[in-house]
Parts: structure tokens; C-alpha cells; sequence
């Protein structure tokens, strides 16, 4: 979240004329594990009103699984909390989740089916297509690289991320996901996996990108993001809380 969102917004700033800060406040987490994933989330309502001390226009949640561990749907009550906790500090700012971005780039997309890659231990990654489904998007397969530090998922090469997504079963999806994490990154290969597979490709950083640059009413695209961002969308709606779930 702290390199790849904002690289989105300077790309974005070469062809158009919006200029951005990013301010960021961090809930702790080493391991990625359930237990430390709820303890990092009860952590969130600190955190919304410590960034709304500095009256920003849009917050960014930026761990997906945290989000998606708590049960199905939870980005909606998360998105709807922390708005509340702005609004409580007299600094009232859209909330967007990089889970529910993600459910809401993949519908923008009109994507019914997909195949993922996340950086997690196999349950946890379960959880992820759990949540996807219950959201009415079919996962056809997935990667799950059972990486349990969340440094080393920073330091995973993003360069491996092409031919892994290239050895998922993905003939019959609509979009792939590079990357179901904001930890991981992957940004600089998401158009060379585009090239590769002949679809769109997506990450949970470049949909939370698009969904806040539409919560601030701004036309959604940045060079270098792949299709989502490539004008395509932009103006696709801003969706608080997302559609589709069952």
C-alpha cells in the first residue's frame, strides 16, 4: 500500500493535472495469521481517526485477508465503521478496503470467473476464495505461495509473477489477480502478465487505486496499471460496501 498505491497516483499525475499526499498509519502485524489478522483489525479504529486528524479526502484499508478473515461480507461493516469514526472526529472521508475494492474491480471488470495468486498459507488463501465466491465471482484455480512472514511477502520478486499466473488453469477466466495481497508486490508486471495470458489482470493495490480515485470523484486511470486503470473505468461508479454478495 505504501509504495504501489502511490505510484499509481504520481503515474496518474503525468497526464492529468491532480496532485496527491498519502499519509499512512499502521496497525501492527508480523505473521500472517488469524490470530494477529483480528488483533491487526481491532487496531483499524485507531488508526481512521489518527488519518482523520489530517482531514484527508479518501482512507485506504490496506490488508485484504484482515479483512476477509472475519467473516463474509465484513468490508461492509468495516467500510461503514470507520466512516462513522471520521465522521465522529469531525473529519468526514470515504473509506475504501482493498477487499472490497477488490470485489468491486472485478465486478467493474464484469469478471464471473478468475484464477488468483495471494501470498498466504493455504487456509487463509481458502478463506480469500470463500470470500470471492460468496461476493458471486468463481475462482477456477489458485496459487497459494504459504508465505508466512509478512516482510518476505514484501520481498517476494514480482518478475516470478507472470509465469506463475501463467501456470494457473486460466484459459477460462475472465481476469486474473497477480496479486490478493497489497503486501505482495507486483505492480511492474501486471502489463507484461496482460501481454502474456491475453486478459485483464488485476491486484488488490491497483483496485483499492481505482475505487479511491473514484471515491474522490476523479476519472480513474493511471498509465502503467493495467486495463483497469487504463481509461477503460473511469468513470465506473464508486461502490462503498460493494454489490453482488449472496
Amino acid at each position: 500500500m505504501e509504495t504501489e498505491v502511490p505510484a499509481i497516483l504520481r503515474a496518474r499525475e503525468t497526464i492529468a493535472p491532480e496532485r496527491f499526499t498519502f499519509h499512512s498509519s499502521r496497525m501492527r502485524m508480523t505473521h500472517v495469521t488469524p490470530e494477529q489478522l483480528k488483533a491487526m483489525d481491532a487496531d483499524s479504529d485507531r488508526c481512521a481517526l489518527e488519518l482523520s486528524d489530517a482531514h484527508v479526502d479518501v482512507l485506504g484499508y490496506a490488508c485484504l485477508v484482515a479483512i476477509m478473515s472475519m467473516g463474509l461480507g465484513y468490508h461492509r461493516t468495516s467500510e461503514e465503521r470507520l466512516h462513522g469514526r471520521t465522521v465522529e472526529n469531525g473529519a468526514p472521508a470515504p473509506v475504501v478496503t482493498s477487499a472490497g475494492a477488490l470485489v468491486q474491480g472485478l465486478h467493474t471488470l464484469g469478471a464471473r470467473k478468475i484464477a488468483l495468486l495471494a501470498p498466504y498459507m493455504r487456509p487463509l488463501t481458502q478463506t480469500v476464495v470463500d470470500y470471492l465466491t460468496h461476493e458471486g465471482i468463481e475462482v477456477l484455480d489458485y496459487a497459494a505461495l504459504e508465505i508466512p512472514n509478512n516482510l518476505d511477502v514484501a520481498a517476494h520478486d514480482p518478475a516470478r509473477l507472470p509465469g506463475l499466473a501463467r501456470a494457473l488453469d486460466h484459459a477460462d477466466a475472465d481476469a486474473v489477480v497477480l496479486s490478493a495481497c497489497v503486501q505482495m508486490p507486483s505492480l511492474g508486471a501486471v502489463e507484461e502478465a496482460e501481454q502474456q495470458l491475453g486478459k485483464p489482470v488485476v491486484s488488490a493495490a491497483i483496485c483499492t487505486a481505482h475505487q479511491m480515485l473514484r471515491a474522490l470523484g476523479l476519472p480513474a486511470v493511471a498509465p502503467g496499471a493495467g486495463h483497469l486503470l487504463s481509461g477503460a473505468y473511469a468513470e465506473a461508479p464508486f461502490s462503498p460496501g460493494s454489490t453482488g454478495g449472496r
